[in-house]
């Protein structure tokens, strides 16, 4: 990207995110809504988004995530792993929008260690963008979390991404909170507490991620029998939820003695909470810093 000035963005499902930048200077930024929550085209949405950021006289724009999906703007074909920024590089889908060149970049697919298939959309630019933050995770066998709605564990082995495997906890946990009756009494507004988490946690270890269906129900029974309170019931609920991710991804991918994080916040911290129950140590990449350190590295590629 050199000194030019380019837009970069995620486009995911449920947000927008967009920065103008100077070389490695984030000049602004502004958010907006994601693909599936669009009351216009994407085009018209974009542009609407980006009119005064023009008079700096941008030279295009690169987008990730969802927006190159069948419900976003125009779908890219995934490309393939093992990948390194160079393959995604050269399967980027390039429009123009009112006369602005804007790249789209495409997502990944594999076959996950279930043996089924898998894909990602957005998640593939942070972690180019960690590796490029991190030298260490350049090279030799690594293991990377992308807490969210769609979770994706994912292994990078000397700059490429070898493979990943997704859990939607986060959607689970969304839709038990708002439409089922373990959250009945009140629980569907209550934020989870830690203490509650960490009681789901604790049963998680006692009983192992294939008791997983059978203590969710207790978010239920404790409020009605042990007087759990809400905010304590959402809490082991998530607990529950978070620590069968975290266990299972232990099964899948053997010994960790170490995970990153790839987000931001309470989310991400939860996930140190769980790893570190297991004995596992976590380092935290910050997931804006991750994209925008990605989409350098995907564009830099493009040049070569």
């Amino acid at each position: 990207m050199d000194q030019d000035v380019v837009i970069v963005g995620d486009w995911g499902t449920s947000r927008l995110r967009l920065w103008l930048r100077q070389g490695k200077s984030v000049i602004h930024r502004r958010d907006g809504p994601g693909v599936s929550a669009l009351t216009d085209t994407p085009e018209k949405t974009f542009l609407d988004l980006v009119g005064d950021w023009r008079e700096a006289g941008p030279t295009g724009a690169l987008l990730c995530g969802m927006v190159g999906s069948r419900i976003g703007w125009v779908e890219a074909p995934y490309a393939t792993c093992p990948a390194a920024p160079a393959d995604v590089a050269d399967k980027t889908i390039r429009i123009e929008a009112g006369g602005l060149s804007v790249t789209i970049v495409p997502g990944l697919s594999c076959t996950n260690p279930l043996g089924g298939p898998d894909v990602m959309r957005g998640e593939e630019t942070q972690v180019f963008g960690a590796l490029a933050l991190d030298e260490a995770l350049r090279t030799g066998r690594h293991l990377l979390v992308l807490p969210g709605t769609h979770n994706k564990w994912t292994v990078v082995e000397d700059g490429k991404i070898m493979g990943f495997v997704t859990a939607p906890v986060g959607e689970t946990f969304a839709l038990l909170k708002q439409h089922s009756t373990l959250a009945a009494g009140g629980g569907s507004q209550a934020d989870g507490s830690a203490e509650g988490f960490a009681r789901g946690l604790s049963r998680i270890a006692e009983h192992g991620a294939a008791r997983l269906t059978h203590l969710m129900f207790e978010t239920r029974s404790r409020q009605l029998l042990d007087g759990l309170s809400p905010a304590d019931a959402m809490g082991y609920l998530s607990g529950l939820l978070v620590g069968a991710d975290v266990a299972a991804a232990r099964d899948w991918f053997g010994p960790m003695d170490a995970v990153t994080v790839i987000g931001a916040g309470a989310l991400s911290d939860l996930y140190v909470q769980a790893l570190a129950r297991i004995d596992v140590g976590a380092t935290v990449v910050d997931g804006d810093a991750a994209v925008l350190a990605g989409l350098s590295a995907i564009s830099r590629s493009q040049q070569k």
